[in-house]
């Protein structure tokens, strides 16, 4: 019966466990001699034969027959007198082959081999679980909502493994319920308390990087390269590609058709804006197209200061700042300087005025919070409404109506 409950041990681990065969013999033998070293002393005159399919085993110890009056070893060695009581026709020198009951063992030692056998094996799952996802670091999984938690949710790959999306690493509008299919990228993967820990990410550039893969067969070919990619996840992304074939254009090859390529990203990534550019290594021009769709009319750039200055018309800033600035963050990422956004001198500016002329009834750090926004003049002020101007700036909203009370007297 002991017997019986040992081999449905390591059947059920067959059926249940992803290891291959030669790693399962390798583990039960190993395990069969550690106790067979422990109750003879040695386990090296033994054979252990193992058959998965079957859930069954053997285990033959093999001695030496020698003269009665030189029997030392009772492991290694048979008397002569004991062998011939075996088979008539043995003689001193030969070996003797006889089968170890597993009843012998004793009731504690099988109980030891069956948790040795567990431990071991659940060990190696860990292992072979940690290097499987090592080597996928990187990659995008499909797995199933098993548990939604506050902070992270646990999700199931095709084998039955758990995944931790952590609440960091989802965009701001996700909202998963358990049996939900999920995609994400691996980013991590760690042993914590000898078990591993595979966290998931939807907010990594990395992900997006491999949905624009998964859906650009140009990019997956190696024709059109994506040099960097800027987010900030759920609200918008920027993506600089670059064709290695004169006859692609990759900015086209990545919209698709009418948008039906990054159409599906733009979905998975829960309505995420996505500007795809053109890149170049002509900064200026580089610069141009991060601040897309605003319309530059002249840059000024500090290479060693890695700044830019850039000058719009007055209808053109609110494109290049963007909805909470997203826009000049995002192409500041991206292009790696420094953008500050002035408007164009003349034209309906004419008579507007500096808001460095405000000096002494505004203080400087509110002015310079202003200028940070894009707003350097008294209406480009004004033309923002002041929960625009709160949202967009670290102003309070007294504050805020302060400051264009003042811009106002000047008009008035």
């Amino acid at each position: 019966m002991e017997n019986l409950n040992l081999t449905d041990t390591f059947l059920e681990f067959k059926e249940l466990k992803n290891i291959d065969r030669p790693t399962m013999m390798s583990v039960l033998e190993d395990v069969f001699r550690n106790i067979l070293a422990k109750k003879y002393g040695s386990a090296d005159n033994f054979d252990i034969i193992v058959n998965i399919d079957k859930g069954d085993f053997e285990i033959w110890r093999n001695r030496k027959v020698v003269a009665d009056e030189d029997f030392t070893d009772p492991n290694t060695q048979i008397p002569l007198s004991e062998a011939k009581k075996i088979d008539a026709d043995y003689e001193i020198g030969e070996e003797v082959s006889d089968e170890v009951k597993f009843q012998d063992f004793g009731r504690r030692a099988i109980l030891s081999i069956r948790q040795n056998l567990t431990a071991r094996i659940l060990d190696l799952e860990k292992n072979n679980l940690y290097a499987k996802y090592k080597d996928r670091i990187g990659e995008i999984v499909t797995g199933e909502v098993y548990q939604v938690w506050k902070k992270e949710i646990l999700v199931l790959d095709d084998d039955g493994n758990e995944l931790i999306l952590p609440k960091s690493e989802q965009i701001p509008t996700d909202h998963f319920r358990k049996g939900d299919t999920i995609r994400a990228v691996v980013i991590k993967v760690e042993m914590k308390n000898n078990t591993p820990v595979i966290i998931l990410s939807r907010t990594s550039p990395v992900f997006l990087e491999r949905l624009f893969e998964l859906e650009v067969p140009e990019i997956f070919d190696g024709l059109i390269t994506i040099k960097k990619i800027v987010r900030v996840p759920g609200e918008r992304a920027k993506v600089a590609v670059e064709s290695y074939d004169e006859r692609v254009d990759p900015v086209g090859a990545c919209v698709g058709m009418k948008g039906s390529r990054i159409h599906g990203i733009v979905r998975e990534l829960r309505n995420e804006n996505i500007d795809v550019i053109n890149y170049t290594t002509n900064t200026q021009l580089y610069i141009q197209r991060a601040l897309s769709p605003a319309k530059i009319s002249s840059i000024k750039i500090n290479e060693e200061a890695k700044r830019a200055e850039i000058y719009l018309k007055p209808s053109e800033v609110s494109l290049a700042i963007g909805k909470g600035g997203l826009n000049i963050k995002l192409a500041s990422q991206l292009t790696g300087y420094e953008i500050d956004v002035y408007r164009e001198p003349g034209g309906e500016d004419e008579e507007d005025v500096n808001l460095e002329e405000f000096s002494d009834e505004i203080e400087e750090w509110i002015i310079d919070e202003l200028k940070a926004i894009g707003c350097d003049t008294a209406k480009s002020v004004l033309s923002l409404s002041v929960s625009d101007l709160v949202k967009r700036t670290d102003l309070e909203e007294e504050t805020i109506k302060e400051v264009i009370n003042i811009l106002k007297a000047e008009f008035e």
